[in-house]
């Protein structure tokens, strides 16, 4: 982003610090600066001069021997007796009255200025007639492509700086120039070319990525405003709110009124407001098309810009200073008097200004007239409606565009333009009807165009952008900044700083400390008071903010449960033979497909990374079956992979509107050949984890209710599969896969495998430190009888669960089994099971350990079937 310091001294109110000061501000509280560029040197010791005479060279069909009037203002130069110096040309246009840019000896063609070979001028001799410099084309001053003759300068100039921008009535002249009657500056000999036109400027180019969340700062007024209100600083207790904000011209800060007119029809739709929030068009007739003002094509070339016409410079120019993006379409082009935006038809073909044909995609936004397309909207303008030398009539269209897509069709297309660097930061809607209407005065100045239809507006928006902010109020206290900034600011210290940058800062009604602010309507970053923070903090200064760390406490951090129970599953299960694998959450639909899945239950990306990661998955499974064939392809006959992960579902969502996480762990065993059954073998690794878990199959088990769960159970054979309960909940699924999936996949015959939910493996995470108790310890048994049929592992999981729901922060409790005896005959077991218990403020009563055993002794009963023995 190029920034000219003329350019910003027109808008603020004081003078500015040395370009050092400057630059160093502007890399701690703007942006980084990537270059300074001095335009002073390229210009240097160019001299405005008039042509008094211009004769036929004695010795030369096309040379002219030309008088100059400097003013007398060069030194070391050779001159008649009248004090003009003589200069050979040969540019058809040479004669004499006109004011020219002279380049007296000593002076170096600013074409060639900063090349390897810089052209320096000198006295010549030229076909035995002495030349002292050279009268220049717009092309040798670096100015436009036109060397066909000398530039003309014309008698008077609007501004010292060629800006109709500025925010004062009277505009900044060149010191002690002769003004004209109407108040512009008049050209004499003698004056300093780069002076006169603003080339005297220092150019500061600033990396656009610091501006990726600031739209407003790709144009010059918003840079103007940032640099006023970090150059004034922290405001005095009595300034005055009005005298601290930056000053805005008035065409950017007040609403305009359109008038209305007839003289010519226009049609205007905008087919996607969801893609084009705001859509602005009108026509305007009579214009006449020719090349810019000097000053304005002096302004496009500091700025890194090219003079094309004047409407088209106009456009431009105001895109430069406002960063609103413009566009002007030649209206008797238009088919059907009409135009638009809309979404591009499939396969739909469309040529740019850059004389290239693009296939548009169903995802492209096109500005389109009764036919077709004539634009790729935000982007660039077609070839088949350029305004050029026979135009008479325009459209100007002012619009706003979804950022997202737009970035997408750049990189689709390959297509990069000023325009979409904009726009692809997201421009406030709120501004198009300003920057219009200021087009509009332009062109109706500098090409005698009149309005010639209403001013459309689409969607239909009366009323609905008289708000002066896209984030309404937000209240913040000086308390919340402060604790976050470590500062001490008061909260009319706070509220003034914003103000400097047109924030609306009133204290709240009975509160003094807090503080209801508005931002302004071209700043679309501002939604959270943590945003207000973070622009109190740079307007203040981070590099002035207290360097001190932030207070923590010397107490050990508390073990993460869910980080401790990954760290012992892998311990376990990379022991018993597996591999860890990582892979991403977002997979390709055929992998849900594949796994016979339903890719409409999962979220699809509107910005994938790539076409193979459209969807989330619905269950981290199949990501790991994705996998089997490439390593079985590799050499490995025989191999087990997990991962931890998550799966998500689109209608599951939490209390805010945000997708659920379900956190899972998942492994697939596989086999080239195996003398064992593929089911046993992935069970045998849920057994490494637990043991107390009830296998029901799948077959006989009621999926359908509970949709992520029915997700998860697609790719398992219902017959070859169980699903995992730890009494009345769901753990998980285990088994092999349905002949569909192997195929799909093309897992080999031996494999098999699971899905199991981290919210039951949390319980295998290791308790959490806790000091031994000062007081004795009380150790009792109890012993259950069940029936014969039932599992060890279920009645201690029960007592677990039961034991579990005792402990405290003051009771410890630690269960083991003791004993199991079965009589040879009997038709029941007994369980002896062990409880140590202690408590950490006091000693515990026999009488309150036989409640804790009655508790253990109701669970089983319940659960179990067990009775006290």
């Amino acid at each position: 982003m190029k920034v000219s310091l003329n350019t910003i001294r027109s808008y603020v109110d004081f003078a500015l610090p040395g370009v050092d000061e400057l630059v160093a501000r502007i890399n701690a509280q703007l942006g980084g600066v990537e270059e300074v560029t001095d335009l002073s040197a390229k210009y240097a010791g160019i001299v405005i001069a008039r042509v008094v005479s211009c004769a036929d060279h004695p010795d030369s069909d096309h040379l002219h021997v030309c008088m100059v009037d400097d003013g007398g203002v060069t030194q070391g130069v050779k001159r008649d007796n009248q004090g003009y110096a003589q200069v050979v040309c040969g540019a058809p246009n040479a004669r004499e009255g006109i004011t020219v840019a002279w380049l007296p000896p000593g002076a170096t063609v600013p074409a060639s200025h900063g090349t390897s070979d810089p052209f320096v001028l000198s006295v010549r001799t030229i076909r035995g007639v002495e030349s002292n410099g050279m009268l220049a084309s717009p092309a040798e001053l670096a100015i436009g492509d036109n060397h066909d003759g000398i530039l003309e300068i014309p008698e008077e100039s609007p501004t010292v700086h060629g800006s109709p921008f500025s925010v004062s009535v009277s505009e900044p002249k060149t010191e002690n120039a002769p003004q004209t009657e109407n108040g512009k500056q008049k050209i004499e000999p003698g004056m300093d070319f780069a002076q006169v036109f603003g080339l005297n400027d220092v150019i500061i180019d600033i990396e656009n990525k610091m501006f990726t969340h600031r739209p407003d700062c790709f144009g010059q007024l918003g840079v103007a405003r940032e640099i006023s209100a970090i150059l004034k600083g922290v405001p005095g207790k009595d300034e005055d709110a009005a005298d601290t904000r930056f000053v805005n011209p008035d065409w950017y800060w007040t609403k305009p009124t359109f008038e209305s007119a007839e003289a010519l029809p226009l049609h205007v739709q905008n087919d996607v407001p969801q893609k084009v929030p705001r859509f602005m068009a009108v026509v305007m007739k009579n214009v006449a098309i020719q090349p810019s003002p000097f000053w304005l094509q002096c302004e496009l070339v500091r700025l890194g810009s090219k003079p094309i016409n004047n409407v088209v410079d106009l456009t431009n120019y105001i895109m430069l200073q406002t960063a609103q993006p413009t566009h002007a379409y030649d209206y008797d082009k238009l088919r059907g008097a009409s135009i638009g935006a809309r979404m591009a038809n499939p396969g739909e073909q469309l040529t740019l200004l850059n004389g290239k044909t693009y296939t548009l995609d169903a995802e492209d936004i096109v500005i389109t007239d009764g036919e077709g397309a004539i634009g790729l909207g935000g982007i660039m303008g077609g070839g088949n409606s350029e305004v050029s030398l026979g135009t008479k009539n325009i459209v100007l269209e002012v619009a706003n565009f979804d950022m997202y897509t737009l970035r997408r069709s750049s990189m689709r297309h390959g297509v990069f333009t000023d325009a979409l660097t904009r726009f692809s930061k997201g421009q406030s809607p709120l501004q198009n009807d300003r920057v219009l209407a200021r087009l509009m005065e332009l062109i109706a100045t500098y090409a005698g165009a009149e309005q010639a239809s209403a001013v459309f507006d689409m969607p239909d928006r009366s009323g609905q952008l008289d708000e002066a902010s896209l984030s309404g109020e937000i209240a913040v206290s000086d308390a919340f900044v402060n604790a976050r900034l470590g500062l001490k600011l008061e909260a009319w210290q706070i509220g003034g700083l914003l103000r400097r940058a047109n924030f609306a800062s009133y204290p709240a009604e009975g509160d003094e400390h807090t503080l209801l602010i508005t931002a302004p309507f071209w700043r679309t970053d501002i939604e959270l008071p943590e945003d207000i923070v973070e622009e109190v903090g740079r307007l203040y200064g981070f590099d002035k903010l207290p360097r001190e760390l932030p207070e923590r406490s010397m107490k050990p951090a508390p073990q993460n449960p869910r980080l401790e129970m990954k760290r012992k599953i892998r311990k376990i299960v990379s022991g018993a033979g597996a591999n860890e694998v990582l892979t991403y959450s977002f997979v390709h639909e055929k992998v849900l497909q594949n796994a016979g899945q339903d890719p409409t239950q999962a979220f699809r990306l509107g910005n994938a990374l790539s076409p193979e990661l459209q969807y989330y998955r619905l269950s981290v499974l199949p990501s790991l079956l994705d996998k089997v064939h490439a390593n079985i392809k590799a050499g490995h006959d025989e191999f087990a992979l997990f991962e931890f992960g998550k799966a998500h579902r689109k209608d599951d969502l939490d209390e805010e509107g945000l997708p659920k996480e379900y956190e899972r762990l998942a492994l697939v065993y596989a086999a080239k050949k195996s003398s064992h059954t593929a089911y046993y073998m992935a069970r045998r690794y849920v057994e490494t984890l637990s043991t107390g878990l009830a296998y029901v199959p799948l077959a006989d088990f009621d999926v359908s209710e509970h949709a992520i769960f029915e997700q998860l159970a697609k790719p398992f054979d219902p017959k070859r599969a169980a699903v995992l309960l730890q009494g009345d909940h769901f753990v998980g699924v285990v088994g092999e896969f349905t002949a569909a999936t192997r195929r799909a996949f093309k897992l080999p015959d031996g494999a098999a495998g699971f899905e199991l939910f981290q919210s039951f493996l949390l319980k295998l995470a290791p308790q959490p430190y806790q000091p031994l108790s000062r007081f004795p310890y009380v150790t009792q048994d109890i012993s259950l009888k069940v029936p014969a049929t039932t599992p060890f592992d279920a009645v201690f999981a029960v007592a677990q669960v039961a034991v579990a729901e005792l402990r405290s922060d003051e009771l410890s409790l630690e269960l083991t089994p003791w004993d199991i005896y079965q009589p040879e005959s009997g038709d029941t077991k007994t369980v002896t099971l062990r409880l140590k218990a202690a408590n950490h403020v006091r000693t515990l009563t026999d009488l309150e350990v036989t409640g804790y055993l009655d508790r253990i002794a109701a669970a089983a009963g319940e659960a179990c079937g067990a009775t006290k023995a």
